[in-house]
C-alpha cells in the first residue's frame, strides 16, 4: 500500500494523531507528510481509518 497526502491538506493533524509511526506534521509545509513510501503492513487498516476521517479528502491511496 502506497499513500500520498494532496495539496487538500488542511493541516488539522488528525491522521497525524491517528497514526504517527506513519504521518508526521510538516512545520514549514502546515501539512501532514508520509514517512514511508511503502506502507508497512501492520499500519494498513489505520491507515485506512486515516483515509476515511480526513476532512480535507487529502490523504490518497495509491493503487500498485
Amino acid at each position: 500500500m502506497k499513500v500520498r497526502i494532496n495539496s487538500q491538506c488542511m493541516g488539522d493533524r488528525n491522521c497525524s494523531n491517528l497514526c504517527p509511526e506513519v504521518f508526521e506534521y510538516d512545520e514549514d509545509q502546515l501539512q501532514a507528510t508520509v514517512k514511508f513510501e511503502v506502507i508497512p503492513e501492520k499500519y494498513e487498516d489505520t491507515v485506512r481509518r486515516a483515509v476515511r476521517e480526513c476532512g480535507a479528502d487529502a490523504i490518497e491511496i495509491i493503487a500498485d
